[in-house]
């Protein structure tokens, strides 16, 4: 890998600053969900074994470049230290960090204030990053999660201090690359979501990439309509029928299979339990809605699953929140994970709606690596450079 990891770091005595998105879910004054606390202390330990003092680095909400006392990340502090089985040191004021981690002792944690409070951060300002830098020693990211941003401690700390990628950086990295830098073949992705304008680019750079592409959920309806069929009161974005055209032809010219429902489940109301019907794709009621692929479509996915070695996901095949139209996205998912634990398929998954739909499917543990990072997952899969990835290379 073109990237440092720890292994590749002397630690002993050394601070080391280390980026992480503990950008977590807060009500009534706690944390509800740790999951992307969880993720960081692999990291944490390591670096703890290895002799470093870590000094933590997050934001915490928007708070565009002015200090907002409900978006102060001492919230977290809590769930930080029951998770790491740490002190965590909390550093209300940047200027001072300095004393704060002189006086550190081995097995001491320290927590920046939310560096969103300061403009410099989102400005990628080289004075801010550079006070940073003056703090600390070595630099980790951790945080894949904001790779996507040019931020300065995302992206210029790492060109003042030798730098590396903590584990879950590392992790999700070799899972990307595994599933799209140089792939096992067969590759299958599936593509889903209610809008193909939010994921043009992804769509164009896939058929390049991928030997099977699966277009589900309300962005399918746009490709049914690209074809002449009528999908009646369905969410769809007609004016992008010449763009979905394009992207056909596209896939034509470079042999990836597009899979598009044949047969679909249609309601007349988009609420959970509503009456429905199965249908093939082409007779939609004009009064009723397209809320999920049928099965007919299920069995051509898992087949398909069934000779490819790789899968991509990113976006449900229908409206998975209400049931019973997430039984598409269920059913791929449980054969996806089924071929997994088989052996049989690499399977790499990402986006906030994927990830809530595979909690549901109850197979989130089953895949090969599943991504929490939304943006930046999505803009690794168009093919594009993340600034906090490349700023790590060497």
């Amino acid at each position: 890998m073109p990237w440092k990891t720890l292994d590749d770091m002397e630690l002993a005595g050394k601070t080391v600053l280390v980026r992480v998105d503990i950008n977590v879910p807060v009500q009534n004054g706690s944390v509800t969900d740790t999951s992307r606390i969880d993720r960081i202390v692999p990291t944490i330990r390591d670096i703890l074994q290895k002799g470093g003092k870590p000094v933590l680095m997050a934001h915490f909400g928007r708070p565009k470049g002015k200090t907002v006392p409900d978006l102060s990340l001492q919230i977290v502090v809590p769930a930080l230290e029951k998770a790491l089985g740490h002190e965590v040191l909390f550093v209300k004021d940047l200027d001072e960090a300095a004393d704060v981690i002189r006086k550190m002792q081995p097995g001491q944690i320290a927590l920046l204030e939310n560096l969103r409070f300061h403009p410099g951060e989102e400005a990628n300002d080289p004075a801010f990053a550079a006070r940073l830098a003056a703090l600390g020693d070595v630099y980790c990211n951790d945080a894949f999660s904001t790779a996507h941003r040019a931020h300065a401690s995302t992206e210029a700390l790492a060109h003042l201090l030798p730098a590396c990628a903590g584990r879950l950086m590392q992790a999700e990295l070799s899972a990307l690359e595994t599933a799209l830098g140089a792939p096992k073949r067969p590759v299958v992705a599936v593509v889903g979501g209610a809008k193909v304008s939010t994921k043009l680019d992804l769509l164009g750079n896939l058929v390049e990439k991928v030997d099977h592409l699966v277009i589900g959920g309300g962005m399918a309806n746009t490709f049914l309509a690209a074809e002449g069929i009528d999908v009646g009161k369905s969410l769809c974005e007609h004016e992008l029928g010449k763009t979905a055209r394009h992207i056909l032809d596209k896939a034509l010219e470079s042999g990836c299979e597009i899979i598009l429902p044949t047969d679909v489940v249609v309601a007349w109301k988009f609420e959970a339990g509503a009456e429905n019907m199965t249908v093939t794709a082409d007779k939609c009621p004009k009064d009723a809605m397209i809320l999920d692929a049928g099965p007919r479509t299920v069995n051509r996915i898992c087949s398909t699953f069934e000779k490819c070695a790789t899968l991509i996901w990113n976006g449900p095949l229908g409206a998975f929140e209400l049931e019973p139209f997430d039984k598409a996205t269920t059913a791929c998912a449980r054969k996806a994970a089924e071929l997994t634990k088989a052996g049989k398929l690499i399977s790499v998954a990402g986006g906030g709606d994927t990830v809530a739909a595979l909690k549901k499917a109850g197979v989130v543990d089953d895949f090969t690596y599943v991504s929490t990072a939304g943006g930046a997952f999505l803009e690794w899969m168009e093919g594009k450079t993340l600034p906090g990835v490349a700023a790590l290379e060497t």
